[in-house]
């Protein structure tokens, strides 16, 4: 991994009982996509809900947009939830154009309940 691709995207992840909340920063783009993939799937046997915050992520791209198709599909298969909170403009436009928005379970900041 390239410094560059570290500076791309950071985040931080939250246990709490079988839930887990990850925020992310920075921007999920081409050069940062399979590091935050292998951290998350990692999540996903012992968690029942993974909840990514967006709130922090600026941009998303083409391989970025594929990285959370890949995660939902592990989870999924996994008996795993995967859920996206407070989208941003560009992120919430990318998921709309590409009829991905329905697909990922999408929550306010309210409707994170622990445990």
């Amino acid at each position: 991994m390239t410094e560059q691709a570290a500076e791309i995207l950071s985040f931080e992840i939250e246990r709490t009982g079988s839930t887990t909340v990850v925020k992310c920063h920075g921007r999920l783009v081409s050069g940062s996509t399979d590091r935050f993939y292998n951290e998350i799937k990692k999540l996903i046997p012992d968690s029942k809900r993974i909840v990514l915050d967006l709130s922090d992520l600026a941009r998303v791209d083409s391989m970025g947009l594929g990285t959370l198709v890949r995660l939902y599909v592990s989870a999924k298969s996994a008996g795993c939830v995967l859920e996206l909170i407070n989208l941003g403009k560009q992120i919430r436009e990318l998921l709309g154009m590409t009829n991905l928005l329905e697909v990922f379970a999408t929550i306010g900041e309210s409707g994170i309940r622990m445990g």
